[in-house]
């Protein structure tokens, strides 16, 4: 009897050993069907970035049957049920997303959830126009060209430095500060000029700009002004305060500024020589004919202008005059300005 009782034992702990080896088995399959039908479409060697729209309040099943027929999920049913499963079936957000199909179903989803939209690097180089600005823009394919001249014309931006400023396609020339942006797809041109102004907005707040306008005994606007003919007018870093040393030394002794990029402006293009009937352009922004300082920038100054129109070399130079290199002749006088010009201008 004893024996035939151990037997029995044995019979019954095999089975119970096959029945539990038999459950990992499924249990197994069905982690690899799903870690397979979770994972990326595309190995990484191959993949590539693929736009998506995801419309507004589209379920985690309409936004799997989009990811589906762009190729970017293996199969929609799983895309919805790990949805349900991490409790993220309704916070999708909708936008249009640049995903890549190297990602896995969780990660995509999680972009999704994260509402990380499609973004596009733009760099607004130092010393362009608000017309510059706007062409460049346009041509990216990234903003309507009336839509954009219309905010910066009429658009009620909360920023003081801005407060009083004339209203016209000019309005923010100076102040859209220049720097490389991430702008998400489909943004209005109201939040990118915005996302210009707030940049301009921190750098002075950095350098506590105000203040060191205050001190130079110039306003915010005017020194901005001078910052862009700066810009315009520098080719080195170097020489940048030096140059706004000639315009405060020619502003102290009540001479014609003469900067040539302000002509340039003017005449709305930027040519690459001034020639005497240019001078004679009827423009508030001729500084050959008008006294002082222009009625506002010329151009977006980057950080190095801005600081060197506060903080102005102390020189008695009174002139200047470009070389080929890029560099500039300074001069105390008119006879040795002349001098440079027939060395550096022939």
């Amino acid at each position: 009897m004893s024996r035939i009782t151990v037997k029995a034992k044995k019979r019954g702990t095999t089975r119970n050993r096959q029945y539990f080896l038999g459950l990992l088995s499924i249990g197994f399959l069905i982690m690899l069907v799903i870690t397979i039908l979770l994972s990326p479409v595309a190995p990484e060697s191959v993949s590539r970035d693929v736009p998506v729209v995801i419309p507004s309040q589209a379920t985690a099943g309409e936004a799997a049957q989009i990811l589906k027929k762009n190729e970017l999920v293996r199969n929609p049913l799983a895309f919805r049920l790990y949805a349900r499963w991490k409790g993220m079936d309704g916070k999708i957000k909708a936008g249009e997303y640049l995903i890549n199909n190297n990602l896995s179903t969780p990660e995509i989803l999680q972009a999704l959830v994260d509402g990380r939209l499609a973004t596009q690097d733009i760099t607004v180089p130092e010393g362009l126009t608000t017309a510059q600005v706007a062409d460049l823009l346009v041509a990216k394919g990234i903003v309507n060209r009336e839509n954009f001249y219309s905010a910066v014309a009429n658009h009620d931006f909360a920023y003081e430095f801005i407060e009083g400023l004339p209203e016209g396609e000019r309005r923010l020339e100076g102040y859209l500060f220049p720097d490389t942006y991430q702008i998400v797809k489909g943004s209005s041109e109201i939040s990118i000029i915005n996302m210009m102004l707030k940049r301009f907005e921190m750098e002075i707040n950095e350098l506590d700009y105000t203040k060191l306008s205050v001190e130079a005994g110039i306003t915010l606007h005017e020194a901005v002004t001078i910052a862009s003919m700066v810009e315009r007018e520098a080719r080195i870093d170097e020489e940048r305060p030096v140059i706004a040393g000639v315009i405060y030394n020619r502003m102290n002794r009540g001479m014609l500024l003469q900067i040539d990029a302000t002509i340039q402006y003017a005449l709305g293009t930027n040519k690459a020589q001034i020639y005497y009937k240019d001078l004679e352009i009827d423009s508030t922004y001729n500084t050959y004919l008008n006294q002082g300082l222009p009625p506002g920038p010329i151009a977006m100054p980057g950080r190095s202008s801005l600081i060197a129109a506060v903080s102005p070399a102390r020189t008695e130079y009174l002139y200047y005059v470009a070389k080929e290199d890029g560099t500039h002749a300074f001069a105390t006088n008119f006879d040795e300005h002349e001098n440079n010009k027939e060395r550096y201008q022939q």
